[in-house]
């Protein structure tokens, strides 16, 4: 069971955001949690570096997994993304598992003259952009030199080199395509509550979408039924919460619960219902989800604007209440 954030900041005090979003983390491996998971967001007031978040976070913590989902590749360049993960995992001590998709920078008409000011025409951000970086992290050759020149020595790989990494990337899917592509290429899939409606525009259902690409992701993957796939959706214990925020939680549900009722948007998108409310009925409704009992990893979604003490008390309750009725067990730290 792992949770994932949007680490949250205020645009004239961003550092404060940032040491809560490493609190977090902090406090998650404490209770037991296998895996934090950060998002990444581009001009906006959510974490856009996490990779270096995460090598913050690495420092402070000596078990938990640490996550990206999902890092944009259109933004990315392969080869320095693939350093920079290597570095991190190595730091880490093998704990990094970067999550990524591939598709055009969201709102590239307004960014590329700044992002790609020579190159925008050329670039390519299809999966292809993806198949580099994993050639890079899986230390195939990508110079065409290698050798000592005076006392300098150079690699024909990407260095540093860390040898378990491959096997712990993620894509991030919502289509039966995106679930395809990942399980043929080895790669592990993060499922998310957002999933294109494939076909079901008439009569929507999330979940039996979601199970369609759990099932093709694992129809395609090397290793059929024992291939990793993590689902993420928001659910919200309230078991410990105060009456103020208990209102709160509900509320925000309410705000987004008409987005669940029909597709949305050109491409059909579906969304899950935001599930709040005590432990046990989360559980009962989780136990009942398709898609939840294909799966065998969790990366519950903390919703994006709630305060440092919401979390506190989610997370609490997750670990403590949510988490045991669902049959998971919290690890134990280092020296405990």
């Amino acid at each position: 069971m792992g949770f994932l954030t949007i680490g949250l900041f205020d645009a004239s005090d961003p550092r404060p955001g940032h040491l809560a979003t490493l609190d977090l983390i902090e406090r998650g491996e404490r209770l037991g949690f296998d895996s934090a998971w950060v998002r990444n967001r581009h001009f906006q007031f959510g974490v856009s570096s996490p990779l270096t978040l995460l090598a913050a976070a690495g420092q402070r913590t000596s078990r938990i997994e640490l996550g990206t989902a999902v890092v944009p590749l259109g933004w990315e360049n392969p080869l320095r993304l693939a350093e920079d993960l290597a570095t991190v995992d190595i730091l880490s001590g093998g704990r990094l598992n970067p999550g990524v998709i591939v598709g055009e920078p969201t709102h590239f008409a307004h960014v590329r003259s700044a992002l790609y000011p020579d190159t925008a025409d050329q670039e390519r951000f299809g999966f292809d952009r993806l198949t580099r970086l994993l050639r890079f992290v899986r230390g195939e050759p990508v110079s065409s030199f290698s050798g000592t020149v005076g006392i300098e020595t150079y690699s024909a790989r990407v260095e540093p080199h860390s040898p378990g990494l491959s096997r712990r990337m993620w894509y991030g899917g919502g289509s039966l395509r995106s679930a395809r592509w990942a399980g043929q290429n080895g790669l592990n899939f993060l499922t998310s509550s957002v999933v294109k409606s494939e076909g079901m525009a008439d009569r929507p259902d999330f979940a039996a979408v979601q199970l369609a690409h759990i099932r093709e992701f694992r129809a395609h993957h090397p290793e059929g039924e024992r291939a990793r796939v993590s689902q993420g959706l928001v659910v919200v214990p309230t078991d410990s919460a105060t009456p103020e925020q208990r209102s709160k939680y509900e509320a925000y549900a309410r705000t987004r619960e008409a987005r669940t009722l029909a597709p949305q948007g050109p491409q059909g998108l579906l969304f899950a219902p935001d599930i709040v409310g005590p432990s046990g009925y989360i559980a009962e409704t989780l136990l009942a989800h398709p898609a939840y009992r294909e799966t065998d990893e969790v990366a519950f979604a903390l919703p994006f604007s709630f305060d440092h003490a919401d979390y506190v008390q989610i997370l609490t309750d997750m670990a403590t209440l949510l988490g045991p009725a669902l049959g998971w067990k919290p690890a134990q730290s280092s020296g405990t």
